[in-house]
């Protein structure tokens, strides 16, 4: 079996990779068993440097790294060089504070000595997504790597390349060699994979059906999960909020990767009051995005990954206005090759149209309209995920209580949008997931927590 790599701007082909058979899969996995029992005894400082170098190759290859994203799938330069840099910025993250978020923990008790200590698990198998090919593996890789656990990647399958030069690059930095390995194998064949002895544990980003379905074989096996699964994120605007300030950032949160994040800005959930006003600011960004080949450092909006998940898109779009939602801006294919889809933004959106159920993966904005601060908290959550919400309003003491209190989801913003940070926690609730990735948290999701006590 083959893996076609496609560039999503016009349809030609980057490259064509052979799939991994069972038996190749079965000797990457025994390798990375024995670099993980070699890894595991690496102190942290050492574990830190190998660390440290692969976030200055990082910065060292960024523009071609860069530029394979936006021959796989579609990602504008400039938005490639800055996940780049992120990754490099959580690798040096943890190079700095691993050994401090793993420290045994003294805890008093009637022994004479008690302690929690933390212990890698071993081969930690990561499911991973095409939106963002690079940062979506370092954020779990650099904590995993700096506790001591060796890794396997089975990267989505439109983007065999980022995947390869990922593996690369670390084992250009790290060593053991092996530490780190890529699978291009298809889907049907993780289970094969979970099922192996050696991995101890899976993390996985994706859509909520394919995490479940990978947490059912994972439990069959009793194997620990951490689930980053899709979103549906409310942004709520309240009647206190600074309009054009609150415009722009939901904005730059809509059209984060052509609209194709988990965390991007979703429902815009908007008080009547100031719905017209809010709209007109947001309605002349939307229509003034640049849109086109996604090399060229001025286009803001590249193609969508693929034609069919454009065509998904679409779908949505077209059942919601049959529904009754209004399409004020966008909502057409456009003529020519490539991926691409335009700026959209529909109002009028109600419950039962796909644009209030289900997650748009684009760049379409979906508006909502409620009379009240309680209408609009009550619509935000009336949804299966709980990934990420935000809240704009100048009453920070409001907005705090909504963000703290009322808003379910795993991170809530007050007046700015979702983003993830190394420092801080990030993950779901409900179809959204579970688990944490990032920060002291995330660290621990991968290692045995385990007690030592001395009479």
């Amino acid at each position: 079996m083959k893996i076609k790599s496609v560039n999503p701007h016009d349809g030609s082909i980057n490259q064509v990779y052979q799939t991994y058979n069972r038996q190749k899969v079965k000797n990457i996995v025994t390798k990375a068993q024995k670099a993980y029992l070699e890894w595991s005894r690496i102190s942290y400082e050492n574990r830190a440097k190998s660390l440290s170098k692969v976030a200055e190759l990082l910065e060292k290859r960024e523009t071609k790294l860069s530029e394979m994203m936006t021959n796989e799938m579609g990602k504008t330069i400039s938005s490639g060089l800055a996940e780049i840099r992120k990754c490099a910025w959580v690798c040096k993250y943890y190079a700095q504070n691993g050994k401090r978020f793993l420290k045994d923990e003294e805890i008093e008790t009637e022994a004479p000595k008690s302690y929690v200590t933390f212990n890698p698990l071993g081969i930690i198998l990561a499911i991973m997504p095409w939106n963002f090919p690079f940062w979506q593996v370092f954020r779990f890789w650099a904590p995993a790597m700096i506790a001591g656990n060796a890794t396997i990647l089975k990267h989505a399958s439109n983007v065999p390349g980022c995947a390869l030069l990922i593996e690369k690059l670390i084992n250009e930095a790290v060593l053991p060699k092996d530490i780190f390995q890529s699978v291009l194998i298809p889907a049907k064949n993780v289970d094969f994979l979970i099922n192996n002895p050696y991995i101890k544990a899976v993390t996985m980003t994706g859509s909520s059906s394919a995490g479940k379905s990978v947490a059912t074989q994972a439990g069959k096996v009793l194997k620990k999960t951490v689930l980053e699964l899709g979103g549906n994120d409310p942004y709520l605007i309240l009647e206190d909020a600074d309009l054009e300030k609150a415009a722009n950032l939901c904005y730059q949160s809509k059209m984060i990767n052509a609209g194709q994040s988990c965390i991007a800005a979703k429902r815009f959930i908007v008080e009547r009051k100031i719905a017209s006003e809010f709209i007109d600011f947001f309605y002349q960004l939307m229509k003034n995005t640049i849109q086109g080949d996604p090399t060229n450092s001025e286009t803001k909006l590249g193609p969508m990954a693929r034609i069919d998940l454009r065509s998904n898109l679409h779908e949505q779009v077209r059942k919601s206005i049959v529904k009754g939602a209004k399409c004020i801006l966008g909502g057409k294919i456009p003529k020519g090759k490539g991926a691409y889809y335009p700026a959209t933004i529909l109002t009028d959106v109600k419950a039962g149209m796909p644009a209030y159920e289900e997650e748009l993966f684009g760049p379409v904005a979906t508006i909502i309209t409620v009379n009240n601060q309680k209408e609009a908290v009550r619509i935000a959550n009336d949804s299966r995920f709980g990934l990420g919400a935000a809240v704009f309003s100048k009453d920070l003491e409001k907005a705090e209580r909504i963000a703290k209190h009322d808003l379910k989801a795993g991170s809530c913003f007050v007046n700015s949008f979702v983003k993830s940070d190394p420092r801080l926690p990030f993950g779901g609730i409900k179809d959204s997931g579970y688990g944490r990735e990032l920060s002291s948290y995330g660290i621990k999701e991968f290692v045995n927590i385990k007690t030592v006590y001395l009479e």
